[in-house]
């Protein structure tokens, strides 16, 4: 009996490796490769380049230090890190403090008119920088400004009460465009905190200041350094507000300085590259503080699987008060810079609103835009784009977190610093290293729209790595653990699981993602082609040709497309979770 026993569990046929193959362990591996490729590849090119001199037609590129020598001992070297410093540190401050106050306001208080301005806040992150900042031009110009005009005129005098050719000017500008990045952020942070604590504090005879500052931000101090990280890389890399205001301006950070090397003649490659690793080693310092913080997540963990219902806090005759401070808010970042836009794209060339103005009122500016040869195709190329990306991201990040915040696996601080070292590259410079890369290795996707799809993988992976990592700490390990004695598989367990009670972030993250995308023009310059133009590239040809009638008109109808994109996006977040109290 024992011997047929045997026999016959002999002929039971082995499980192929393929069956063997623990789906988690795949997962993770999969995932730990697409990392790998995408953050190394530009990094290592990035170095390359900053020790060689142009190649001209006349002479190969040679191995040199003088790139550092010109980048770390000149006479600017000094000066030009301390306007980055200031003028990123400003500017994620400032849009942080407000970002974080309409959040709070949005999601604990019975702030009248609350569902509208979560759909109004984030229009201003689909209007390129281009746009948001010309029209601040218009705005804020001490030659042309609406504002200066309107209270010299008001007060008799020709003092400049805004200037945005000036440090500070570029701070507000900047700031002001990225305030909305930190409103979903710490909206996303907030939604998934159990205000069980916050209840009790106001039980006890806590006000809300109180409330506010000893328990809300404490709880959400990994939100908090996430949304200033993020904030201080994406000021720290801009390029259009710099651009525009700081070099005529006379003010120099590293990306006007990165662009300039650039379109030398010889381009000096080489130069901007060494300006690129200064930006790596600044940032990579936020980034580790960031992922040790990730490690020790759990101090922070209020989401169980208890259910909870927040309640809004009675502001009583306040309230009037912070729906006047959104309404301030929405003139400054939508309803001016929409309305100063709309003057100009009315106009047969740019002039301040007057009264003679009016009679030179027409419609030619859209009919150029509409009947543009390439609007069609770069409005369908961007929206693929932005979508695909988006979703992509979102799924792989998801993993990422799981892995740096929920296990023990060694080095996984060391994934999470390889999945954020793209948000150091300039657009520019990254768009130029996977240009060079993808020419040297060509495997058949330069030209076409994969190779702006991987450039838009590796340029926002970070963004998707951070709002998942906001949400990932608020999951309590308790959660899993119960799925794992119950039986469930990993795979069924993060399916059905963390995947859910991600989705605050998730789809946060998604539609930030999407509309930056759209809007995202210094890494896709360097990489489109004839039949891969978009809506971004269109922009910078009418802003490079002087057609700012023509631009204000692109920009008007962008915002309106915007306005129908977000009244859809606030029904896929009211679905999937993120829905107001």
């Amino acid at each position: 009996m024992q011997a047929a026993s045997s026999l016959s569990d002999a002929m039971v046929p082995k499980p192929g490796w393929w069956q063997r193959l623990d789906l988690k362990w795949a997962v993770i591996g999969v995932t730990v490769a697409v990392v790998i490729y995408l953050a190394i590849m530009p990094l290592v090119f990035l170095l390359w380049q900053s020790f060689f001199t142009p190649q001209t037609p006349s002479r190969a590129a040679e191995f040199t230090l003088e790139n550092y020598a010109i980048a770390y001992s000149s006479s600017d070297s000094a000066q030009l890190l301390f306007n980055s410093l200031k003028f990123a540190t400003g500017s994620a401050i400032f849009a942080f403090m407000v970002g974080t106050l309409l959040a709070w306001m949005n999601e604990r208080t019975n702030t009248p008119f609350k569902s509208m301005f979560f759909a109004l806040a984030i229009i201003p992150l689909i209007m390129p920088s281009v746009l948001f900042t010309v029209a601040w031009i218009f705005l804020g110009s001490p030659k042309i400004g609406i504002i200066n005009l309107a209270l010299q005129s008001l007060l008799s005098t020709n003092y400049v009460f805004f200037n945005v050719y000036s440090i500070w000017g570029m701070i507000w500008v900047d700031g002001l465009h990225y305030s909305p990045m930190a409103f979903l952020i710490m909206t996303a942070a907030l939604r998934s905190m159990d205000p069980s604590l916050e209840e009790s504090a106001m039980m006890s005879g806590a006000n809300i200041l109180q409330i506010a500052w000893h328990i809300t931000l404490k709880l959400t101090w990994p939100a908090i350094f996430t949304t200033l990280l993020i904030l201080f890389v994406r000021s720290i890399e801009s390029f259009e507000v710099p651009a525009l205001l700081g070099l005529p301006g006379g003010i120099q950070v590293f990306t006007s300085s990165i662009y300039q090397a650039i379109h030398m003649y010889p381009s000096q490659v080489g130069l901007a590259a060494s300006y690129g690793v200064s930006l790596l080693l600044i940032t990579s310092i936020g980034v580790y503080l960031q992922s040790r913080l990730s490690s020790r997540g759990s101090k922070y963990s209020t989401m169980t699987g208890k259910g909870f219902r927040p309640r809004p806090m009675e502001l009583g005759r306040w309230r009037y008060f912070t729906a006047s401070m959104f309404i301030v808010y929405l003139l400054l970042i939508v309803a001016l810079p929409f309305l100063v836009l709309l003057w100009s794209s009315l106009q047969k060339f740019y002039s301040v609103p007057s009264w003679a103005a009016l009679h030179n009122l027409t419609l030619d500016p859209y009919r150029f835009i509409l009947s543009y040869p390439t609007i069609a195709r770069s409005a369908w190329n961007s929206v693929l784009l932005a979508l695909t990306c988006a979703t992509v991201i979102m799924l792989v990040t998801s993993v990422i977190c799981w892995i740096t915040v929920k296990t023990k696996l060694p080095g996984r601080w060391l994934l999470d610093n390889l999945a954020s070292l793209p948000m150091v590259f300039p657009g520019i410079v990254l768009g130029l290293s996977i240009m060079i890369f993808y020419l040297y290795f060509d495997i058949g996707i330069y030209g076409t729209m994969w190779i702006l799809f991987v450039a838009y993988l590796t340029r926002f992976l970070p963004y998707g790595v951070r709002y998942n990592t906001t949400s990932m700490l608020q999951i309590h390990k308790e959660l899993e653990e119960s799925a794992a004695m119950s039986g469930a598989s990993w795979g069924n367990t993060f399916w059905h699981i963390i995947l859910p009670l991600l989705k605050p972030g998730m789809v946060a993250g998604w539609i930030y993602i999407v509309i930056v995308s759209i809007r995202e023009l210094s890494t896709s310059i360097l990489l489109y082609s004839p039949g891969t133009e978009l809506v971004s590239i269109v922009i910078w040809e009418l802003w490079e040709n002087g057609q700012y009638v023509e631009l204000s008109a692109l920009g008007v109808l962008f915002i309106l497309v915007l306005f129908f994109l977000v009244m859809v996006a606030q029904f896929v977040a009211k679905k999937y979770g993120i829905r107001e109290a």
